[in-house]
């Protein structure tokens, strides 16, 4: 029997004892990532997001066994957040198609979540109306035409069948019955809340396919509600996607156990609290960034050296010279030596040993820079 079949379903109950402590540390870590993000000014916050959610995105799908270009989506992101990221590379519609729920959910978090918004999100995901080599009823409620909705993870071939969902005559109701409750203020805690409705929405599985992505998004939707923010510093999903085999136990668990899902929300919050652990990593070369420009911050700095200090930063291919300066910043290369030697002098750049025509400079480490 599964929960879904038990007679109190769905009055979903936990032990707020045992989750006080989980809760609290999560969201004392939570908001000391979101603070120590929006410290940081707007271009590196924007730099921080565009991260999170490519890898937000890429791992969501990789989740589903589905490998997107990563550049497609850092691209996509972007160009829809109006970053100027240098060359874009144009987007399929399955990425287009992911992105644009994600940003969605995360950025309209604080819009209802109807039907309509669940159907639209779902057929930007199957913009062609297959999975695959499949065809699925896009945008719409699943009818069990090809047979019960069982839930499987794993590669073709060699699946693994956690649970069968309720039969698509039940899905109207139990639908509404989640919506009405994810819109409401009923007093839960917004994180405890993220935990409930990725679990709900999953026991129900009301799509042909897609059920899990979406299922990410209404959490992340829950969890950009706790913060009262659209700018998202870390990954659930990412996280997931790192203890996959263990979601897929504690999801095939507690559908098989009792509506009291405390082993659940200990699952969720311990792997939320390892998700904004791993942010620090995640946004490492971000995080540097601040620390150089927080150490140079008494060096006189123009534009032109900014734009090209920036771009080391972010991990420049090859060795700075003046002619690459000149490119980069559309000048003269008499300008860019004007630029690099003061540059020099205060340790922000050092020259390398080969001196002449291969004379090229390197970013010096920003703790020793004065």
């Amino acid at each position: 029997m599964y929960i879904y079949e038990l007679k109190d379903w769905p009055r979903f109950s936990w032990s707020r004892e045992q989750l006080a402590e989980p809760l609290a540390a999560v969201r004392h870590r939570q908001g000391r990532l979101v603070g120590h993000m929006e410290a940081l000014g707007f271009n590196l916050r924007q730099e921080a997001v565009l991260q999170t959610l490519t890898s937000d995105v890429l791992r969501s799908s990789e989740i589903e066994g589905e490998k997107l270009d990563a550049e497609q989506v850092r691209s996509s992101i972007a160009r829809r957040l109006g970053m100027d990221i240098g060359a874009l590379k144009p987007a399929d519609r399955n990425v287009e198609g992911i992105v644009e729920m994600m940003l969605d959910a995360t950025r309209q978090y604080d819009q209802p979540l109807t039907a309509e918004r669940l159907f639209s999100w779902h057929a930007s995901l199957f913009p062609t109306g297959r999975s695959g080599m499949t065809k699925i009823r896009a945008g719409a409620w699943r009818d069990d035409s090809t047979g019960p909705m069982e839930v499987v993870s794993g590669p073709i071939g060699k699946e693994r069948a956690h649970f069968q969902a309720p039969p698509a005559k039940r899905i109207d109701v139990e639908m509404q019955s989640f919506l009405d409750w994810f819109n409401a203020n009923a007093g839960t805690d917004p994180v405890l809340k993220a935990g409930l409705a990725h679990l709900w929405f999953v026991t129900i599985h009301p799509f042909d396919d897609g059920n899990g992505r979406i299922a990410r998004a209404i959490a992340d939707m829950a969890l950009a509600r706790s913060e009262k923010s659209p700018q998202r510093f870390y990954s659930m999903s990412s996280q997931i996607r790192q203890e996959r085999a263990a979601y897929y136990d504690i999801l095939e668990e507690t559908q098989k156990g009792t509506l009291d899902i405390t082993p659940w929300m200990e699952w969720f919050l311990g792997c939320l609290g390892r998700a904004i652990d791993g942010a620090q990593t995640t946004l490492g070369a971000v995080l540097a960034k601040a620390r150089f420009w927080s150490v140079i911050a008494g060096i006189a700095i123009n534009d032109r050296q900014r734009l090209v200090l920036n771009r080391l930063l972010d991990g420049f291919e090859g060795k700075l010279t003046t002619s690459k300066y000149a490119k980069l910043a559309k000048c003269s290369q008499d300008t860019a030596l004007r630029d690099i030697l003061p540059l020099v002098e205060r340790g922000v750049l050092a020259r390398n040993p080969e001196g002449g025509r291969s004379t090229s400079y390197a970013l010096v480490e920003a703790s020793t820079a004065s």
